[in-house]
């Protein structure tokens, strides 16, 4: 996980591993799992940009989202993320 423009809690770090590994328990082939939180704008209201980019081989997932708290942009990106590997899954 990476911070960008700001120091993550352990809090955060924490809820942000959790989410991720409900995601890396749909498809048992992922290799790699990438987070990267931004602050955007500062002075906006929703200004916490979560991104999380997911490998697997032959298939790649990613997701980016900006909402008002780093927890709600991360469930963004993980329910994104769950409908972009279930689909992926159907395909087979």
């Amino acid at each position: 996980m990476q911070a960008i423009n700001f120091i993550a809690s352990d809090k955060l770090e924490a809820y942000v591993e959790k989410k991720v590994s409900k995601v890396e328990k749909l498809f048992d082939q992922l290799s790699m799992a990438e987070v990267f939180l931004k602050v955007v704008k500062p002075e906006s209201v929703a200004n916490k940009e979560a991104s999380i980019k997911m490998a697997a081989p032959n298939v790649e997932f990613f997701a980016s989202k900006t909402a008002n708290s780093f927890e709600q942009a991360i469930d963004e990106c993980v329910e994104a993320l769950e409908r972009q590997i279930l689909k992926q899954k159907n395909k087979k």
